[in-house]
């Protein structure tokens, strides 16, 4: 019932990773979204359910093929892949060049996206919050018409001078073409921004207190979320380039304590809401592996290349 946008600014590393970490761990089925209009590179990165590599036509780059035909938010589980490990992603642009092509589909894509948690088919819910990968942002990127409908947006920042001092401004100039005449700083107002950091574990709680003040005397009343552990091993094996134990690892451990703060303080999840039936029970097949059934479910917790 959320769609979560998941950004960075200049020299921000770790947004690709922040966002399938955020999505792994979320407290129930999440849909990773490549949104970078720069293009994305998780079809490079993961392996699909059946062990051979992700089909780098199905995707945006489908879904905007298909929507010069009429788009409909049921609709949007065709373009979707399901990865080793149970997660649906939808696979971002290939090159730069082919973000011409979205250009008149980002707000009808936010439009899906807050609509997909409530799709149904008979009694079965199937659908499920985006996670959406928006890459670095800025005061004129095109995907500012698709965080209109999200939820929560979330600023990812290494917790050194440099970057806080880039996610500082990100932070205004952000709610300035956001918010606009809301008149309520960025904590209150629709969309929130929040910052996540990357930080070593031992200097979490220390880093987040520093930035926090900071970011508080300087940016309308933005908020450090939580801390993503500065975890190379996890982010290896979350890309598929180690052997870890990735739901043992300090990046989901902590990842799952960001998403739990995040969506019990803004009410992302409502208290009893029910789990999304598995679509094997009977929900409309996709393509690609990722189908309008397939997966839902899967919260608590998702795995990637487990």
């Amino acid at each position: 019932m959320a769609l979560i946008i998941v950004a960075g600014d200049k020299g921000s590393p770790g947004v690709t990773t922040s966002a399938v970490a955020l999505a792994a761990a979320w407290p129930r089925r999440a849909v990773v979204a490549e949104c970078d209009p720069h293009g994305g590179d998780l079809v490079y990165r993961l392996a699909a359910e059946h062990g051979g590599p992700l089909d780098p036509n199905t995707g945006l780059l489908s879904l905007a093929l298909a929507a010069r035909h009429g788009f409909e938010t049921h609709n949007l589980p065709q373009h979707l892949q399901r990865v080793h490990g149970g997660m649906d992603v939808l696979l971002g642009l290939g090159t730069a060049e082919q973000a011409a092509a979205m250009a008149p589909l980002w707000q009808r894509l936010g439009r899906a996206f807050d609509q997909f948690a409530d799709l149904r088919y008979g009694e079965t819910r199937y659908g499920g919050d985006v996670i959406a990968d928006c890459g670095r942002v800025g005061p004129d990127s095109p995907t500012l018409e698709m965080m209109r409908f999200a939820a929560m947006v979330l600023l990812i920042a290494r917790a050194d001078a440099e970057q806080i001092a880039h996610v500082r401004d990100r932070v205004n100039g952000l709610s300035q073409k956001l918010h606009g005449s809301q008149g309520s700083t960025t904590s209150v107002a629709r969309p929130p921004i929040g910052v996540v950091l990357i930080a070593p574990p031992r200097d979490a709680k220390r880093v987040a207190s520093q930035v926090g003040e900071l970011l508080a005397a300087t940016a309308g009343g933005a908020e450090v979320l939580g801390v993503l552990a500065d975890d190379p091993d996890g982010a290896a094996a979350l890309n598929g380039r180690g052997r870890a134990r990735i739901d043992r690892s300090l990046l989901i451990r902590s990842a799952r304590d960001v998403a739990t703060s995040v969506t019990r303080r803004y009410g992302l999840i409502r208290q009893g809401s029910q789990q999304y039936q598995d679509s094997e029970q009977g929900g409309p097949q996709g393509r690609g592996g990722g189908g309008q059934g397939q997966g839902a479910g899967r919260g608590q917790g998702q795995a990637v290349g487990v």
